[in-house]
């Protein structure tokens, strides 16, 4: 049977459960007939969003004790020693959020081998789809999950929202809509959800691939695992921090949603000098009135989350508490009289692990053996490539989706701690863009969609591995020709995305040689003003001809129409579209070389010459 009829009837059956039991039995005995349940505490462990990032983040600065210091942040071996320590307890589930791979040279190379391999050191009991899971199509992600199976974890994939055609490579087995987990003699439910919208215009899942509403979806799973009498409900999602949020209102009897997507930071991690995007856990109601707690643990091997949970005897959640912590190294660096970075000496080590003691914002956590040595299995290749220098970043790019967002993406990054508060956005951005129309010998300008650039540059040497991290798909160069009037309907397009859609903000657009005033506390066409072009003979600015054409170059992914831009779509539909078959990636490889020394671009060739966020703020 088509799997999604059968997640149909399963619902209507449940339905038809639901009016039965209300029909039958006398009045008495319903008001009397309340379930009660065996309290139970238990604890989840989470991460998400690592996205092919095995490595530890060397030279991380962070304050700690008051002043800074570099450490080693993350790395999968750490996230694996994490986890260990809760080796032998019946009472811990072990999750993960999605987006495992896609990111660096490790997907690069290996195709999600190296990231099976990492995620099969923990065992967890449930992995959650991501969008970026589709990046290489259903075969791709099929790969992938071979991998993962070829482990001795069998770690359910869950996806209750995904519905793949039978016949097509993911259409044999290799999802189900949840998982139940046993603790301590009571059943747990774990539901998987999907980002439909993100997913379906960002990723590349095969047409025939069903992607259903996520709030939909969830409930009828409630609502059907509810009439097999379980009464505990975790969604492990994958649609961002203020969609689980948004969700949590939406739906019965869920307890906790455990989430990714936004790589959103939540607790208070402003001692250590980074911002965060609300409260860990995030306390609100259901459509009950009772209590659901949501979290989620930032990104890229960096953190892990710990969500305490406490049920009383009707099931219901009594409390919750918890911490995403960040997972550091034991080896610090602090700055000298000179300003240069120096190891500290033993006394000042010992010092600071001490202090770190009472810091639960910080896990001091050596790698874990097996682990790292199967990660070292990867990491000869790995290394060979990363170690080709392109270039050097004469300063530290900054990485921003949308300016004025609340996390920093570049958090750090020295020479990036507000770069979230300015208006220039993304310098990373910026310079792909610069990059791209330097790549092209026809283009007047060139866009880049936020969400195609991956990481903050800290300053120093480029290598081959800073570019395919920076820069992970397999897009190639497309030159699109279009009128002025069709360049200000795509950038309203791709602000409107994630303005009024609802969708991801990597829509979120920059450009070389063309730049603009953006309100976005205006409504869609009117946001950009002062839109201005920037002749590649001369370097002087004009006004954007409405009625002109020019020739943009762009990635062949939001040049069909993804993530938004969806007058890109049409022009390229209409044939008005060359592509040059050039990898973005090898384009900011050779933009560097031919440069050398690579930094931020001038005031006046930035996209954003001026911003007000959506809530009317003007940002500086």
């Amino acid at each position: 049977m088509n799997l999604h009829l059968h997640r149909a009837l399963l619902a209507t059956a449940a339905t038809g459960l639901l009016t039965l039991g209300a029909c039958g039995g006398s009045d008495s005995a319903s008001a009397t007939a309340e379930p009660t349940f065996a309290p139970l505490s238990l604890t989840v462990a989470h991460i998400n969003d690592h996205h092919s990032q095995l490595d530890a983040f060397t030279a991380t600065t962070l304050t700690l004790a008051g002043t800074a210091t570099q450490v080693d942040l993350g790395g999968f071996a750490r996230v694996t020693t994490a986890f260990q320590r809760y080796t032998g307890r019946s009472d811990v589930i072990k999750l993960h959020a999605g987006d495992a791979v896609t990111g660096t040279l490790y997907h690069t190379l290996f195709k999600g081998q190296a990231d099976a391999a990492l995620m099969n050191t923990v065992c967890f009991d449930a992995f959650e789809l991501g969008n970026h899971e589709f990046d290489d199509g259903d075969a791709g992600l099929k790969v992938f999950l071979d991998h993962l199976r070829s482990g001795n974890c069998q770690t359910p994939v869950l996806a209750a929202n995904v519905t793949p055609q039978a016949g097509t490579p993911l259409g044999s087995g290799y999802l189900q809509p949840h998982t139940i987990k046993t603790v301590n003699g009571v059943k747990v439910a774990i539901i998987g959800i999907d980002i439909k919208g993100k997913t379906t215009n960002s990723s590349r899942p095969l047409a025939t691939t069903v992607f259903d509403d996520e709030v939909q979806t969830a409930q009828r799973q409630i609502n059907t695992l509810k009439q097999q009498g379980i009464r505990h409900f975790i969604l492990l999602t994958h649609q961002g921090y203020e969609a689980d949020q948004a969700m949590a209102a939406q739906l019965t009897d869920v307890d906790a949603i455990v989430g990714g997507d936004s790589h959103s930071l939540l607790g208070d991690f402003s001692a250590l000098g980074l911002s965060s995007s609300g409260a860990y856990p995030t306390k609100l109601t259901n459509k009950d009135g009772k209590p659901v707690c949501v979290v989620q643990a930032w990104e890229y091997s960096k953190a892990i989350g710990e969500l305490s949970l406490n049920f009383n005897n009707k099931g219901e959640i009594d409390s919750c508490t918890g911490q995403a912590s960040l997972l550091i190294g034991s080896s610090f660096k602090r700055q000298d009289s000179g300003g240069a970075w120096q190891t500290v000496d033993d006394a000042t080590r010992l010092q600071i692990l001490q202090t770190l003691q009472n810091v639960p914002a910080v896990r001091v956590t050596e790698p874990d053996t097996v682990a790292a040595l199967t990660l070292a299995g990867y990491a000869a290749q790995v290394t060979a490539k990363k170690a080709e220098t392109i270039g050097t970043a004469t300063e530290a790019l900054c990485l921003v989706r949308v300016p004025g967002e609340s996390t920093n993406r570049s958090a750090g990054v020295s020479g990036c701690e507000s770069a979230n508060t300015l208006a220039r956005g993304s310098d990373a951005a910026q310079v792909v863009a610069e990059a791209f129309l330097a790549g092209s010998l026809a283009a007047d300008v060139a866009i880049q969609n936020a969400g195609g650039v991956r990481i903050a540059v800290p300053a120093g040497t480029l290598s081959m591995n800073t570019a395919f991290t920076l820069l992970p798909f397999t897009n190639v160069l497309v030159e699109l020709r279009m009128t002025g009037r069709q360049i200000v309907d795509v950038l309203e397009d791709a602000v409107a995305n994630h303005l009024d859609a609802g969708q991801s903000s990597g829509s979120h657009p920059y450009a070389a040689g063309l730049r603009w005033h953006l309100d976005m506390s205006k409504a869609k066409g009117q946001r950009f003003s002062g839109l201005q072009v920037r002749n590649r003979s001369t370097g002087t600015w004009g006004a954007l001809d409405l009625t002109r054409s020019y020739t943009v170059a762009t990635n062949d992914f939001i040049a069909t129409g993804k993530d938004g831009y969806t007058t890109f779509g049409t022009v390229y539909a209409a044939g008005n579209a060359v592509n040059n078959y050039l990898l973005y990636t090898q384009t900011f490889v050779d933009h560097v070389r031919a440069l050398g020394n690579v930094g931020r671009p001038a005031a006046a060739d930035y996209s954003h010459q001026a911003v007000t966020t959506a809530a009317g703020v003007v940002l500086p």
